[in-house]
């Protein structure tokens, strides 16, 4: 069943004076294409601040995560293969969600784009990665450095496919800077920000970020939905 009845009063009562309670029915569930316990958390937060009586859960849940090949050529047609291959183990009932994401330069033609997470090779880590894109642009002028993270976020369901994009332009600097984020964060500068995304604060992060962005359309979405 989609409705879900939440449990005992002490659960409000460790919510009292935490913002609003947990909603007492859950109308609908929606299944996370992701094991990131960050990604699960930020979600249910951005439902229960919108007061929405949706449940996120884990592919743990329904059995984990299948194999998923991303044979895509842009982020929306992997973050669809990914919320399919998600959908095909789980109840009927249910709404699956997944993301795709990653860097598109200007000056290489929007590249790495889909396979930013593995520009250097399907075994590279986040340093090859950087130390590839840094020797692709080393003559390319500041003027010539615009690019921007792009997300899309794709729910599918019985009778439903939507998609959510949210991008973050900024320049892609000549070295890194800053220890924080993963990927291509020490090497971008978001134009709303004078620190990169390996040194901004993770509330900031939180809201200028192509993911947020995306997620804010969700939620606005999920919002006239269920209401």
């Amino acid at each position: 069943s989609g409705s879900f009845k939440a449990s005992s009063a002490g659960c409000d009562r460790a919510n009292a004076g935490r913002g609003p309670p947990e909603p007492r029915f859950f109308m609908k569930t929606i299944y996370l294409a992701s094991g990131n316990a960050h990604k699960l958390h930020e979600l249910q937060a951005a439902l229960e601040d919108a007061g929405l009586p949706i449940r996120v859960r884990g592919p743990g849940e329904i059995g984990g995560m299948p194999e998923v090949e991303e044979t895509g050529s842009t982020f929306k047609a992997n973050a669809l293969l990914k919320a399919e291959g998600l959908s095909s183990v789980g109840p009927r009932d249910g709404w699956f969600l997944a993301d795709d994401s990653g860097i598109e330069i200007d000056a290489l033609g929007g590249r790495p784009g889909v396979i930013s997470a593995r520009y250097a090779g399907t075994d590279c880590d986040d340093e090859a990665n950087n130390d590839k894109v840094l020797e692709e642009m080393r003559e390319v002028p500041k003027e010539r450095r615009a690019c921007r993270f792009r997300c899309v976020l794709a729910l599918v369901g019985d009778g439903l496919e939507e998609t959510f994009s949210g991008s973050c332009g900024g320049l892609l600097l000549e070295e890194r800077r800053g220890t924080g984020g993963f990927g291509y964060d020490p090497l971008f500068l978001p134009d709303e920000s004078e620190s990169t995304f390996a040194e901004i604060s993770l509330e900031e992060k939180a809201r200028i970020s192509h993911r947020a962005r995306a997620l804010v359309k969700l939620v606005d979405w999920l919002g006239k939905e269920v209401a």
